[in-house]
């Protein structure tokens, strides 16, 4: 084997470094009160839960997050709206932290580090028409 290709199978083995999505501190934080969401036909574009599955039960971190989007009408993602909000009080906006991982077809963490407990997460965008789609992710985390 080669050294290139040696240096290859031992990267390929490394675990990919965790990126620390929710702090301590924040989780701490209060969790904002449960306001019911808008109903309704919108054209605007839809957020799918991929992962965490909604209703998996506890997970472990690191987890992996991941979201897609689905423009309608001819319209594209307007990459520059894509808000990842921790709903606490205060809320926190995680956009910043995660940008390396949004892209036009949604966002994707892996090895994402959570701190034990109940998190709820909102993803908003909108579209090249000025359309908002949300979904929110909950997901509960033990040790």
């Amino acid at each position: 084997m080669g050294a290139g290709a040696l240096v290859g199978a031992i990267l390929a083995t490394r675990p990919a470094v965790a990126v620390e999505l929710i702090t301590q501190s924040e989780a701490a934080l209060p969790a904002q009160p449960s306001i019911g969401r808008e109903r309704g036909i919108s054209r605007g574009p839809t957020v799918l839960v991929v992962s965490p599955q909604p209703g998996a039960g506890t997970i472990k971190s690191p987890l992996d997050l991941r979201v897609t989007f689905e423009s309608h009408g001819g319209t594209t993602v307007n990459l520059d709206s894509i808000l990842l909000t921790y709903m606490k009080m205060p809320a926190v906006d995680l956009t910043q932290r995660v940008k390396a991982f949004i892209k036009p077809s949604g966002v994707e963490i892996k090895n994402a580090e959570v701190p034990p407990g109940t998190h709820t997460i909102r993803v908003t965008v909108s579209d090249s028409e000025g359309r908002f789609g949300s979904a929110d992710v909950t997901f509960s985390v033990t040790k």
